[in-house]
């Protein structure tokens, strides 16, 4: 249920809009104003309808939160879900400015592109494998930035999860058969973080059915042709002076992005 009347919530979202543009996300909060995790995701739509009113393009959704530690450090008991937009969308490969986010951490991880629209009723874990064209390795930006009281809960879904961009990999064809990967997050050729035993498909889709429902509470559906971060294993890295940001897997292939 709304804590915040109508006004409050269209003030809210062209603030988080106009703090977003500037690159200095989330300054609402520093007021340390109460917004509760229903009121947060009415703000992140709205403030996805004014981006998409000015001409952006939502090109799919990420799943965020998806291990419970991650949850309980939120404050939530579930996983959060956020917006992609084509205009946020690099190449393996891109050479990004620093000065273009605020706190820029990463994440690696695994996307799939849809090769049709996705319908509820039709949901099955056999139904959304056959509706996967394609994986990929990505990098996902963050703008590691909150100014609230703990838990960030709201805050985070407020801001779009703080989700800045991504960086996609090579295109791999679904495998036949179940797999393992390892996954590295490398900076300067250190590795920051990494997973060795990631199963496909069974820890790349566990939340997709999830997101499939939360969206259709809001009359949403997953098209073909979306993007789908399926959600990441840690919590973003800071890059702080690093450079060269690189997610490697042994199955997939690698992902690599420049931050001057």
């Amino acid at each position: 249920m709304s804590q915040l009347t109508p006004k409050e919530i269209d003030k809210f979202s062209k603030k988080i809009l106009e703090d977003y543009d500037s690159k200095n996300p989330g300054t609402i909060f520093k007021d340390k104003i109460k917004i509760n995790n229903n009121d947060a995701l009415i703000i992140q739509s709205t403030v996805s309808k004014l981006r998409e009113k000015r001409g952006e393009e939502i090109i799919g959704y990420k799943i965020g939160c998806v291990l419970k530690e991650t949850q309980k450090k939120m404050g939530f008991t579930q996983p959060a879900w956020g917006t992609l937009w084509k205009n946020e969308l690099h190449a393996n490969g891109v050479s990004l400015n620093k000065k273009d986010y605020s706190n820029p951490a990463m994440e690696a991880e695994f996307g799939i592109i849809l090769n049709r629209d996705l319908k509820l009723e039709n949901i099955s874990y056999e139904y959304i494998l056959e509706s996967i064209d394609s994986i990929y390795p990505l990098i996902e930006i963050h703008n590691l930035v909150f100014h609230g009281d703990t838990p960030h809960g709201s805050e985070l879904l407020a801001n779009n999860a703080i989700h800045a961009g991504v960086i996609l990999g090579p295109k791999n064809r679904l495998p036949k058969n179940n797999l393992i990967t390892d996954l590295k997050l490398i900076y300067d050729e250190e590795i920051v973080d990494a997973w060795s035993n990631k199963k496909w498909p069974d820890d790349m889709l566990s939340e997709v059915i999830w997101l499939i429902k939360e969206q259709a509470k809001i009359k949403n559906i997953l098209k073909k042709g979306n993007l789908i971060l399926t959600g990441a294993y840690g919590f973003p890295v800071p890059i702080n002076e690093k450079r060269i940001i690189e997610a490697t897997t042994s199955s997939f292939g690698d992902v690599k992005a420049i931050f001057n």
